[in-house]
């Protein structure tokens, strides 16, 4: 029985880390059958870090291969988080961890958001990029939250 409560909060974090709120969307290639090829921006809460947002802004193949959930999307994405509230730790954390990961295409493809802590600079950095089964891309964005003087960052040991 005493196994059962953190595994369920395990289970909570991993799936609200996978939820993400569209905020937006705009076209960039117009497609006769099928949706047009666009880039979303979609709102990421980040797990384990209350108070802080991160907005990931990617590509979104359209056509029939985008309509049917086939094609692979470009590995083009960028990252903007933000402090939206006040800051809140949900226990502590891991110097890097991954905050979420979205499917980039049907099967070997992922677009992935890691946070790292910053202890010198009081700061938590979110790094995306994109990887593969066989090879990744190096294009990637990087952004960071600095936390007040005062609030220290919780650690795991």
């Amino acid at each position: 029985m005493k196994f059962i409560k953190p595994l369920l909060c395990a289970f909570l974090l991993c799936h609200a880390a996978v939820h993400a709120e569209q905020v937006g969307e705009v076209s960039t290639v117009f497609k006769f059958i099928g949706p047009n090829h666009k880039i979303v921006v979609e709102a990421y809460d980040d797990p384990r870090v209350g108070g802080v947002v991160c907005y990931l802004s990617r590509a979104k193949t359209g056509g029939i291969s985008g309509a049917i959930g086939i094609a692979e999307d470009k590995a083009d994405a960028s990252v903007a988080c933000r402090q939206v509230g006040e800051i809140r730790f949900n226990g502590s954390l891991p110097k890097q961890e991954e905050v979420f990961s979205e499917r980039a295409s049907i099967l070997f493809k992922r677009v992935q958001v890691v946070r790292m802590v910053d202890v010198k600079r009081n700061a938590l950095v979110y790094l995306v990029y994109s990887d593969r089964l066989i090879e990744g891309s190096p294009q990637n964005s990087v952004t960071a939250v600095p936390l007040p003087a005062g609030q220290p960052i919780p650690l795991a040991k």
